[in-house]
């Protein structure tokens, strides 16, 4: 068992409450996200239920080796996202390059070529209100390390779900903006380093106490 690593919520939410509550859980990363994520998705324990849906900005023009990288370093199943299929619990899907990845009715996974929101395709923020509009109170959504403020709108909309909100402590983060964005638009549930982000997954995963 980890040793308990205190966290506090600006909006008094309490971790233990998260316990089973979450179905799926969103992040969004860009500048810095590969080293963040490789922090999260270590620490994620055998038995994670909620989903893990996941937005890294990366070149268009590329194929992503996201999936062969994070595989061998994460407990669960990790894919790239494909359009329509199923959200699977406990697995880790990243959406592709240069495609939307959304949440739909089922809940099912869509792919969208629509236009790029703050220069990027995928983008956070439809990731982040799409998932909201479908889990509302059930969905946690992370923004971490990234140069933009892709992320900020798709918080505040997970915000105005129910959903929880956590945003990586800027002083923490390789690229401070992204974050800063987030709470520039209001408060956020949770403002937390990496170390105490695992241990609140770990929670939502009901891996152990804090």
């Amino acid at each position: 068992m980890s040793r308990s690593i205190p966290i506090e919520s600006p909006t008094g939410l309490k971790p233990e409450s998260l316990r089973g509550r979450i179905d799926a859980v969103v992040m969004g990363a860009s500048a810095g996200g590969v080293e963040a994520l490789s922090v999260l998705l270590s620490a994620l324990p055998h038995g994670f239920h909620p989903a893990v849906l996941i937005v890294m900005h990366l070149p268009r023009d590329r194929p992503s080796l996201l999936v062969s990288i994070f595989q061998p370093k994460c407990p669960l199943e990790v894919r790239e996202a494909q359009d329509k299929e199923p959200v699977q619990p406990g697995t880790v899907s990243f959406a592709p390059p240069d495609y939307h990845l959304l949440v739909d009715t089922g809940p099912t996974l869509a792919l969208s070529v629509d236009e790029p929101v703050h220069y990027s395709r995928p983008s956070i923020d439809v990731l982040f209100e799409s998932a909201a509009d479908v889990y509302g109170p059930r969905l946690a959504a992370f923004v971490l390390t990234g140069a933009n403020a892709d992320g900020a709108q798709g918080l505040e909309a997970v915000r105005a779900a129910g959903g929880v909100t956590v945003v990586q402590q800027p002083s923490t983060a390789h690229s401070p903006f992204m974050p800063q964005a987030a709470l520039a638009r209001g408060p956020a549930d949770f403002v937390l380093s990496l170390e105490q982000m695992t241990h609140l997954l770990q929670v939502m995963g009901g891996a152990h106490a804090l």
